[in-house]
Formats: structure tokens, sequence, C-alpha cells
């Protein structure tokens, strides 16, 4: 068995995140953790910044690259990507579900809904994109089941969603303070050494089980659930989405002109380029 930390924020991708992937490594190897995914929103700075000061793989923890997408019309979305591969049109929020679900599968990746029953301003389940067409979460890979900084009928909601839709749940802790990192898990009961491993694991339907401890309720978890948080953070998203548009049209174009023909998803079959 190995353990994951699978929803993890750091310092130089996320404005609103403090610890950098080195005390991640730190703290989760002492707690018995075998790798992360860094899932900062909309950026791959924090994972670059590893891997500059960090070129060769440590034997003993393994730091995986995703990103957490903010859509414009179904909140947030874990992605992962065969190794090598960073899209830029990932960096520029505000893609619509339907765009991102076929641009991450067209690349070999997967894709599944961060906590999807969380604060209403960035879950999938609160928009009226899931609500009027369900059919789309057949399409999803996995399901982010439990999410140490949400509730526990959240969690329990996430996992029942996971069960109906038969698909594979990811245990995050979503830590953006060192204090909360790993308190939730993603066990695989396969071996887990980059990105090509994780994808393999849940388009096998290899046994995965998640789990952890909820936060519980926090100063600033009040104030992301008031309304002026959730709509004030909508009108943000949307027009952060609005201006970068046309730059991500173009990236996305782009992206699936170059697109490289996966027949597995081996490392060696990668290369490290951003499209």
């Amino acid at each position: 068995m190995m353990r994951f930390d699978m929803h993890c924020h750091t310092k130089y991708g996320s404005i609103d995140a403090k610890p950098p992937i080195r005390d991640y490594v730190k703290l989760l190897k002492e707690k018995g953790y075998h790798g992360m995914l860094v899932t900062d929103h909309d950026s791959y700075r924090g994972y670059f910044r590893w891997r500059e000061k960090h070129p060769e793989d440590d034997p003993d923890f393994t730091v995986l690259c995703g990103i957490e997408y903010d859509t414009r019309d179904a909140g947030h979305f874990l992605v992962i990507l065969p190794d090598g591969i960073y899209l830029e049109a990932l960096t520029m929020r505000g893609m619509d579900v339907m765009t991102l679900l076929m641009l991450v599968h067209e690349y070999g990746g997967i894709i599944g809904p961060a906590h999807p029953f969380g604060v209403r301003s960035s879950s999938a389940m609160f928009f009226n994109k899931l609500r009027e067409k369900p059919e789309l979460l057949r399409r999803f890979d996995f399901v982010e089941s439990f999410n140490a900084c949400e509730s526990h009928e959240s969690n329990r909601l996430a996992t029942l969603l996971a069960e109906d839709y038969n698909k594979p749940s990811f245990g995050g802790s979503d830590s953006h303070d060192h204090k909360y990192i790993g308190m939730a898990y993603t066990d695989f009961y396969q071996p887990i050494r980059c990105n090509n491993d994780v994808i393999r694991a849940v388009k096998e339907r290899s046994n995965i089980e998640a789990g952890g401890k909820e936060r519980g309720v926090t100063f600033k978890s009040k104030h992301k659930e008031a309304f002026y948080s959730i709509y004030g953070f909508m009108a943000f998203n949307q027009s952060l989405g609005a201006i970068f548009y046309p730059f991500r049209k173009m990236r996305i174009k782009q992206a699936l002109k170059n697109k490289p023909d996966y027949t597995s998803f081996r490392p060696e079959n990668t290369d490290s380029t951003v499209r």
C-alpha cells in the first residue's frame, strides 16, 4: 500500500497557500506518506519550482503534478495529465467543463470534481450545469470523496456520489496551511511513482481507498460560505475567465492540433512539453 495526499496547494502556485513543497515532503514523510499531488489553482508554478531544485526523483517519496482547475460553469476539478505534459490552457481559468473534459481526455489524462458538495462558489454539484446534465458525471474518471477542509456531510455526499457512479475515490487535505497537511489520504494498492501510474490505476479500476479527518469549522471557512464570498468569488472567476478567453481559445486550439498519439502511459512515451 502507498499513501498519498492528493490535494496540496503550495506558496508558489496558489496565492492563498503558505507551505512550499519541501515542507509537505518533510511533514508527510513523518506521517508515513509515500507521496503527494500538487494541485495549485490553474498553475504549474509550485511543481516547476520544486523540479528546478530537485530534478532527481526521491526513492522514498513521489511528488506528482496536477492542477485544480477553475471552470466558469461547474466549479473546481482536479486534473492529472500524463508525465511531461503541461497544458498552458490549464493555466487560464474560465474554460467550460465540457471543453475541459474533452481536452483532458484527448491528452490521455484523468479528471474528477474536487469537493463536489463543498463550498458553493466552487463545487460541482451546486452548479446548474451538473444539475441539468447529471449524465456528465459518468464522464469523470474519479471523485474527490474526502476533503479535509469540508464538512462531514459534504464528504458523505461525495462518497455516495462516487459509489452511485462507480468511480474511484480520492482523498486530499486541500491544505493551504502547514497544520492541515496530511489530514486526508488516498491509498493505492500498487506502486505509484509517476503520474502515469496514477492514470493507469484509475483507468484499470485498481483498489483505491480514501479517508482522513475533517478540519472542522474555522473563521475562514465561515466567511467562504457567506453570501458576499460566494457571489464575489463567482464574479471574480467569471471576470478573469472572460479576460483570458481569447488567449485560452488559442492555446486550446494549439494543444489539440499538436496532440500526441498516446498508445500507452509509460513515462518514456511522453515528452516534457508545455503546449
